[in-house]
């Protein structure tokens, strides 16, 4: 179940950049670069906020690390997707 979640938070960000890419790329190009900082940011500290939680009410010691390690590769193979699919 957590995967699946995991899969789902990771797709809403996904689209949540590319809408968002597109939406400040069609009114104010200048602004793609603040754009992209601002996102890295708020996918950074949501990531961190999840894999903080789970820890924080996960009694089971393997299942955090297992978790927690995922949702990290997770994470970066979200970054090397939107910068190859933007960039």
């Amino acid at each position: 179940m957590e995967y699946f979640l995991s899969a789902l938070f990771f797709t809403l960000l996904g689209v949540a950049y590319v809408k968002g890419y597109d939406l400040v790329k069609r009114h104010s190009p200048d602004h793609l670069v603040h754009f992209y900082l601002i996102m890295a940011t708020i996918r950074m500290l949501l990531v961190a906020t999840v894999v903080g939680l789970y820890v924080f009410f996960t009694e089971n010691r393997e299942d955090t690390i297992r978790f927690a390690a995922i949702f990290i590769i997770m994470y970066a193979i979200m970054m090397v997707v939107t910068l190859k699919l933007r960039h």
